[in-house]
């Protein structure tokens, strides 16, 4: 089974930029996309062209903004949005698709905003969304992928020691959310599989960076241990263009 997550910043900006073409070539089981920035139905319109997948769209209430959607071969035997708390449920961040071996999550993580001004919020967000993940867990094992908004470790950004505490996806509060979340038992697939290999999922739109390569891995496919046997590949397919993050793929056995 191939598992495809994408922030493609803007469904109708990038579907004008092969993104059918790449999908094609990619041709994953299951597609999870991150920031549509468009409502329910400007994403369905948008992603008619896509035969053969049941569609699932969770759309922020303010429009233009934020907003997930999940695409699969394999029909879920429950599809759920959001949390659950009233608090964080009307960012469109969260689809929960029930699989026959697991449960998919596909997530975009809150950002803490330019001068760390939504940092409480975010700290907040990571716990809730722990706990969230732990009470699914008691079910069946977890496959939870998207745009986390962290780089965990210094190896994950490229200029950890200027970023440090300094910008949003690199403070320590962001980064023990994502420790959280690893204590608890899940697997960062492809730092478990590629423990020293620096890569990047996004790259700013400014300065050149991805022509330079300065980038951030935040983009992440953590799983349950218990399948971790299941695990077969995990990469960041930073050969395809069209946003500033690039897709990141997961292959398992299940």
């Amino acid at each position: 089974m191939t598992i495809i997550s994408w922030n493609v910043n803007g469904l109708r900006a990038i579907i004008k930029k092969d993104f059918f073409k790449t999908i094609k070539q990619l041709n994953p089981d299951i597609l999870c996309i991150q920031e549509t920035k468009a409502q329910d139905l400007e994403v369905a319109k948008a992603l008619s062209a896509l035969n053969g997948y049941d569609v699932f769209i969770n759309s922020a209430d303010k429009k233009g903004y934020s907003g997930t959607v999940i695409l699969s071969k394999i029909k879920p035997i429950s599809v759920s949005n959001d949390m659950g708390i009233s608090e964080h449920d009307f960012e469109g961040r969260i689809i929960c698709a029930e699989y026959e071996a697991f449960f998919l999550i596909n997530v975009y993580v809150p950002n803490s905003g330019q001068g760390l001004k939504r940092l409480d919020y975010r700290q907040q967000w990571d716990n809730d969304f722990l706990s969230y993940l732990k009470k699914l867990e008691k079910q069946k094992p977890l496959i939870v992928c998207g745009d986390f908004n962290v780089a965990h470790q210094p190896i994950d950004l490229k200029n950890d020691k200027t970023n440090y505490n300094k910008t949003a996806g690199y403070t320590q509060v962001e980064i023990d959310g994502m420790d959280n979340l690893i204590k608890a038992g899940l697997l960062d697939s492809f730092r478990n599989l590629h423990p020293n290999k620096i890569a990047y999922s996004y790259w700013s739109y400014r300065f050149k960076a991805r022509e330079r390569n300065t980038g951030w891995r935040i983009d992440y496919f953590l799983i349950s241990k218990g399948i971790k046997d299941k695990l077969v590949q995990s990469d960041i397919l930073s050969q395809f263009y069209g946003a500033d993050h690039c897709p990141i793929q997961l292959d398992v056995k299940l």
